[in-house]
């Protein structure tokens, strides 16, 4: 098993390198870069680029500023009028003044030590923006998706066991609800009802703790986060039980309709060694080969809209943005995070096929 997870680990490389490729391919192409926002801001009579740049060192005179202003062409969009120099200057500051190759490659060696380089607007590093939002979205993710696999994998064993009863009928109405509702129409419906917004006035509705959370006990403390967290984790929740409790009825009940389970009952094995002797090891595999994806899915995607609502200044609300503001440093950052997380959670979903099912054998089967 460890010849596996080296090899697992070492592939990692590879990928890593061919989706930053791609997606930097893209950048590349896409209109509208940092420096010609720094233009538009500079023609649109927005002054802040224009002091950046002088601040950094750099100097426009009013020779500079009349020179060759019509007389050269240059890529970027809107640039007419610009003096050309200044141009070159905006394209150093912003790390434009080398071929993409080379600057791939840098970008690339850089990122080995987890060095992402500075925020074009944020006047900080990415790998502390990352580092202060990371909480929130992994507070966010990792207690949305214990609870709803806490409650989807019972509530999907129960509904295969008791399939076509008035409980599977009567809890399949409710997760439709759950699965065609969006998590952020919950959010709101939670916040109109339970944070001051027309009646109950509960819960607080922004921040993942208090003002006076250092003044807080430890226990005080620990109550005041899961305070925060509640009603956010809630909306979440609702709105991504519902595929896992189907995924996890459907796999049970293929399973339980199988030879050998017809073979143990005739034996005389107990229902409850069955379901949970046999069914369970084999049922559950399907289910924990979708934690990965689902996992990321709420950590990185879902929760962008409810970061919105609660004001939860998380790492899907920072990616948001920087693709917005062109923010290139924190967009590819992020996205090295983001990949980085999920590969590694794809091994640990491996790992936990053969803690489940010993008779898994990734090695033996040359992957």
């Amino acid at each position: 098993m460890l010849n596996y997870i080296i090899k697992r680990l070492f592939l990692i490389i590879p990928t890593l390198f061919g989706i930053l490729a791609v997606n930097f391919l893209i950048i590349q192409a896409a209109p509208g870069g940092p420096v010609e926002k720094a233009i538009a801001q500079i023609k649109g009579t927005d002054v802040s680029v224009t002091e950046r740049f002088t601040s950094s060192g750099g100097e426009l005179s009013s020779n500079q500023s009349q020179k060759n202003l019509n007389t050269q062409e240059s890529k970027y969009r809107g640039s007419q009028g610009i003096d050309p120099d200044l141009i070159k200057e905006l394209e150093k500051q912003y790390g434009f003044d080398k071929p993409p190759l080379e600057r791939f490659f840098e970008m690339l060696k850089n990122y080995l030590i987890f060095d992402f380089g500075e925020s074009f607007y944020k006047d900080k590093s990415v790998i502390s923006l990352i580092l202060e939002k990371l909480p929130v979205s992994i507070s966010l993710g990792l207690w949305t998706t214990l609870f709803v696999y806490l409650i989807s994998i019972p509530l999907g064993i129960k509904k295969a066991v008791r399939d076509g009863s008035k409980f599977d009928i009567y809890s399949s109405s409710l997760i439709i609800v759950g699965y065609a509702i969006p998590g952020f129409l919950f959010a709101i419906f939670l916040i109109v009802i339970f944070a001051g917004g027309s009646y109950l006035d509960i819960f607080p509705l922004r921040g993942l703790v208090s003002d006076n959370w250092e003044e807080l006990s430890f226990m005080g403390k620990i109550l005041d986060y899961f305070w925060h967290l509640a009603l956010p984790v809630l909306a979440m929740v609702i709105g991504g039980f519902a595929s896992l409790t189907m995924l996890t009825k459907n796999s049970f009940l293929d399973e339980i309709n199988k030879q050998y389970v017809l073979t143990a009952r005739a034996k005389g094995v107990s229902e409850q060694k069955v379901l949970y002797g046999h069914v369970f090891r084999n049922a559950m595999l399907i289910v924990i080969s979708g934690f990965p994806a689902a996992f990321i899915n709420i950590l990185f995607t879902s929760s962008l809209l409810i970061e919105v609502i609660f004001s939860l200044d998380g790492l899907g609300l920072l990616g948001f943005e920087a693709a917005l503001g062109r923010d290139y440093p924190v967009v590819f950052g992020s996205l090295y995070i983001f990949t980085l997380i999920g590969l590694l959670l794809r091994l640990v979903s491996d790992l936990t096929y053969v803690l489940i099912d010993p008779r898994i054998d990734f090695e033996s089967r040359g992957n």
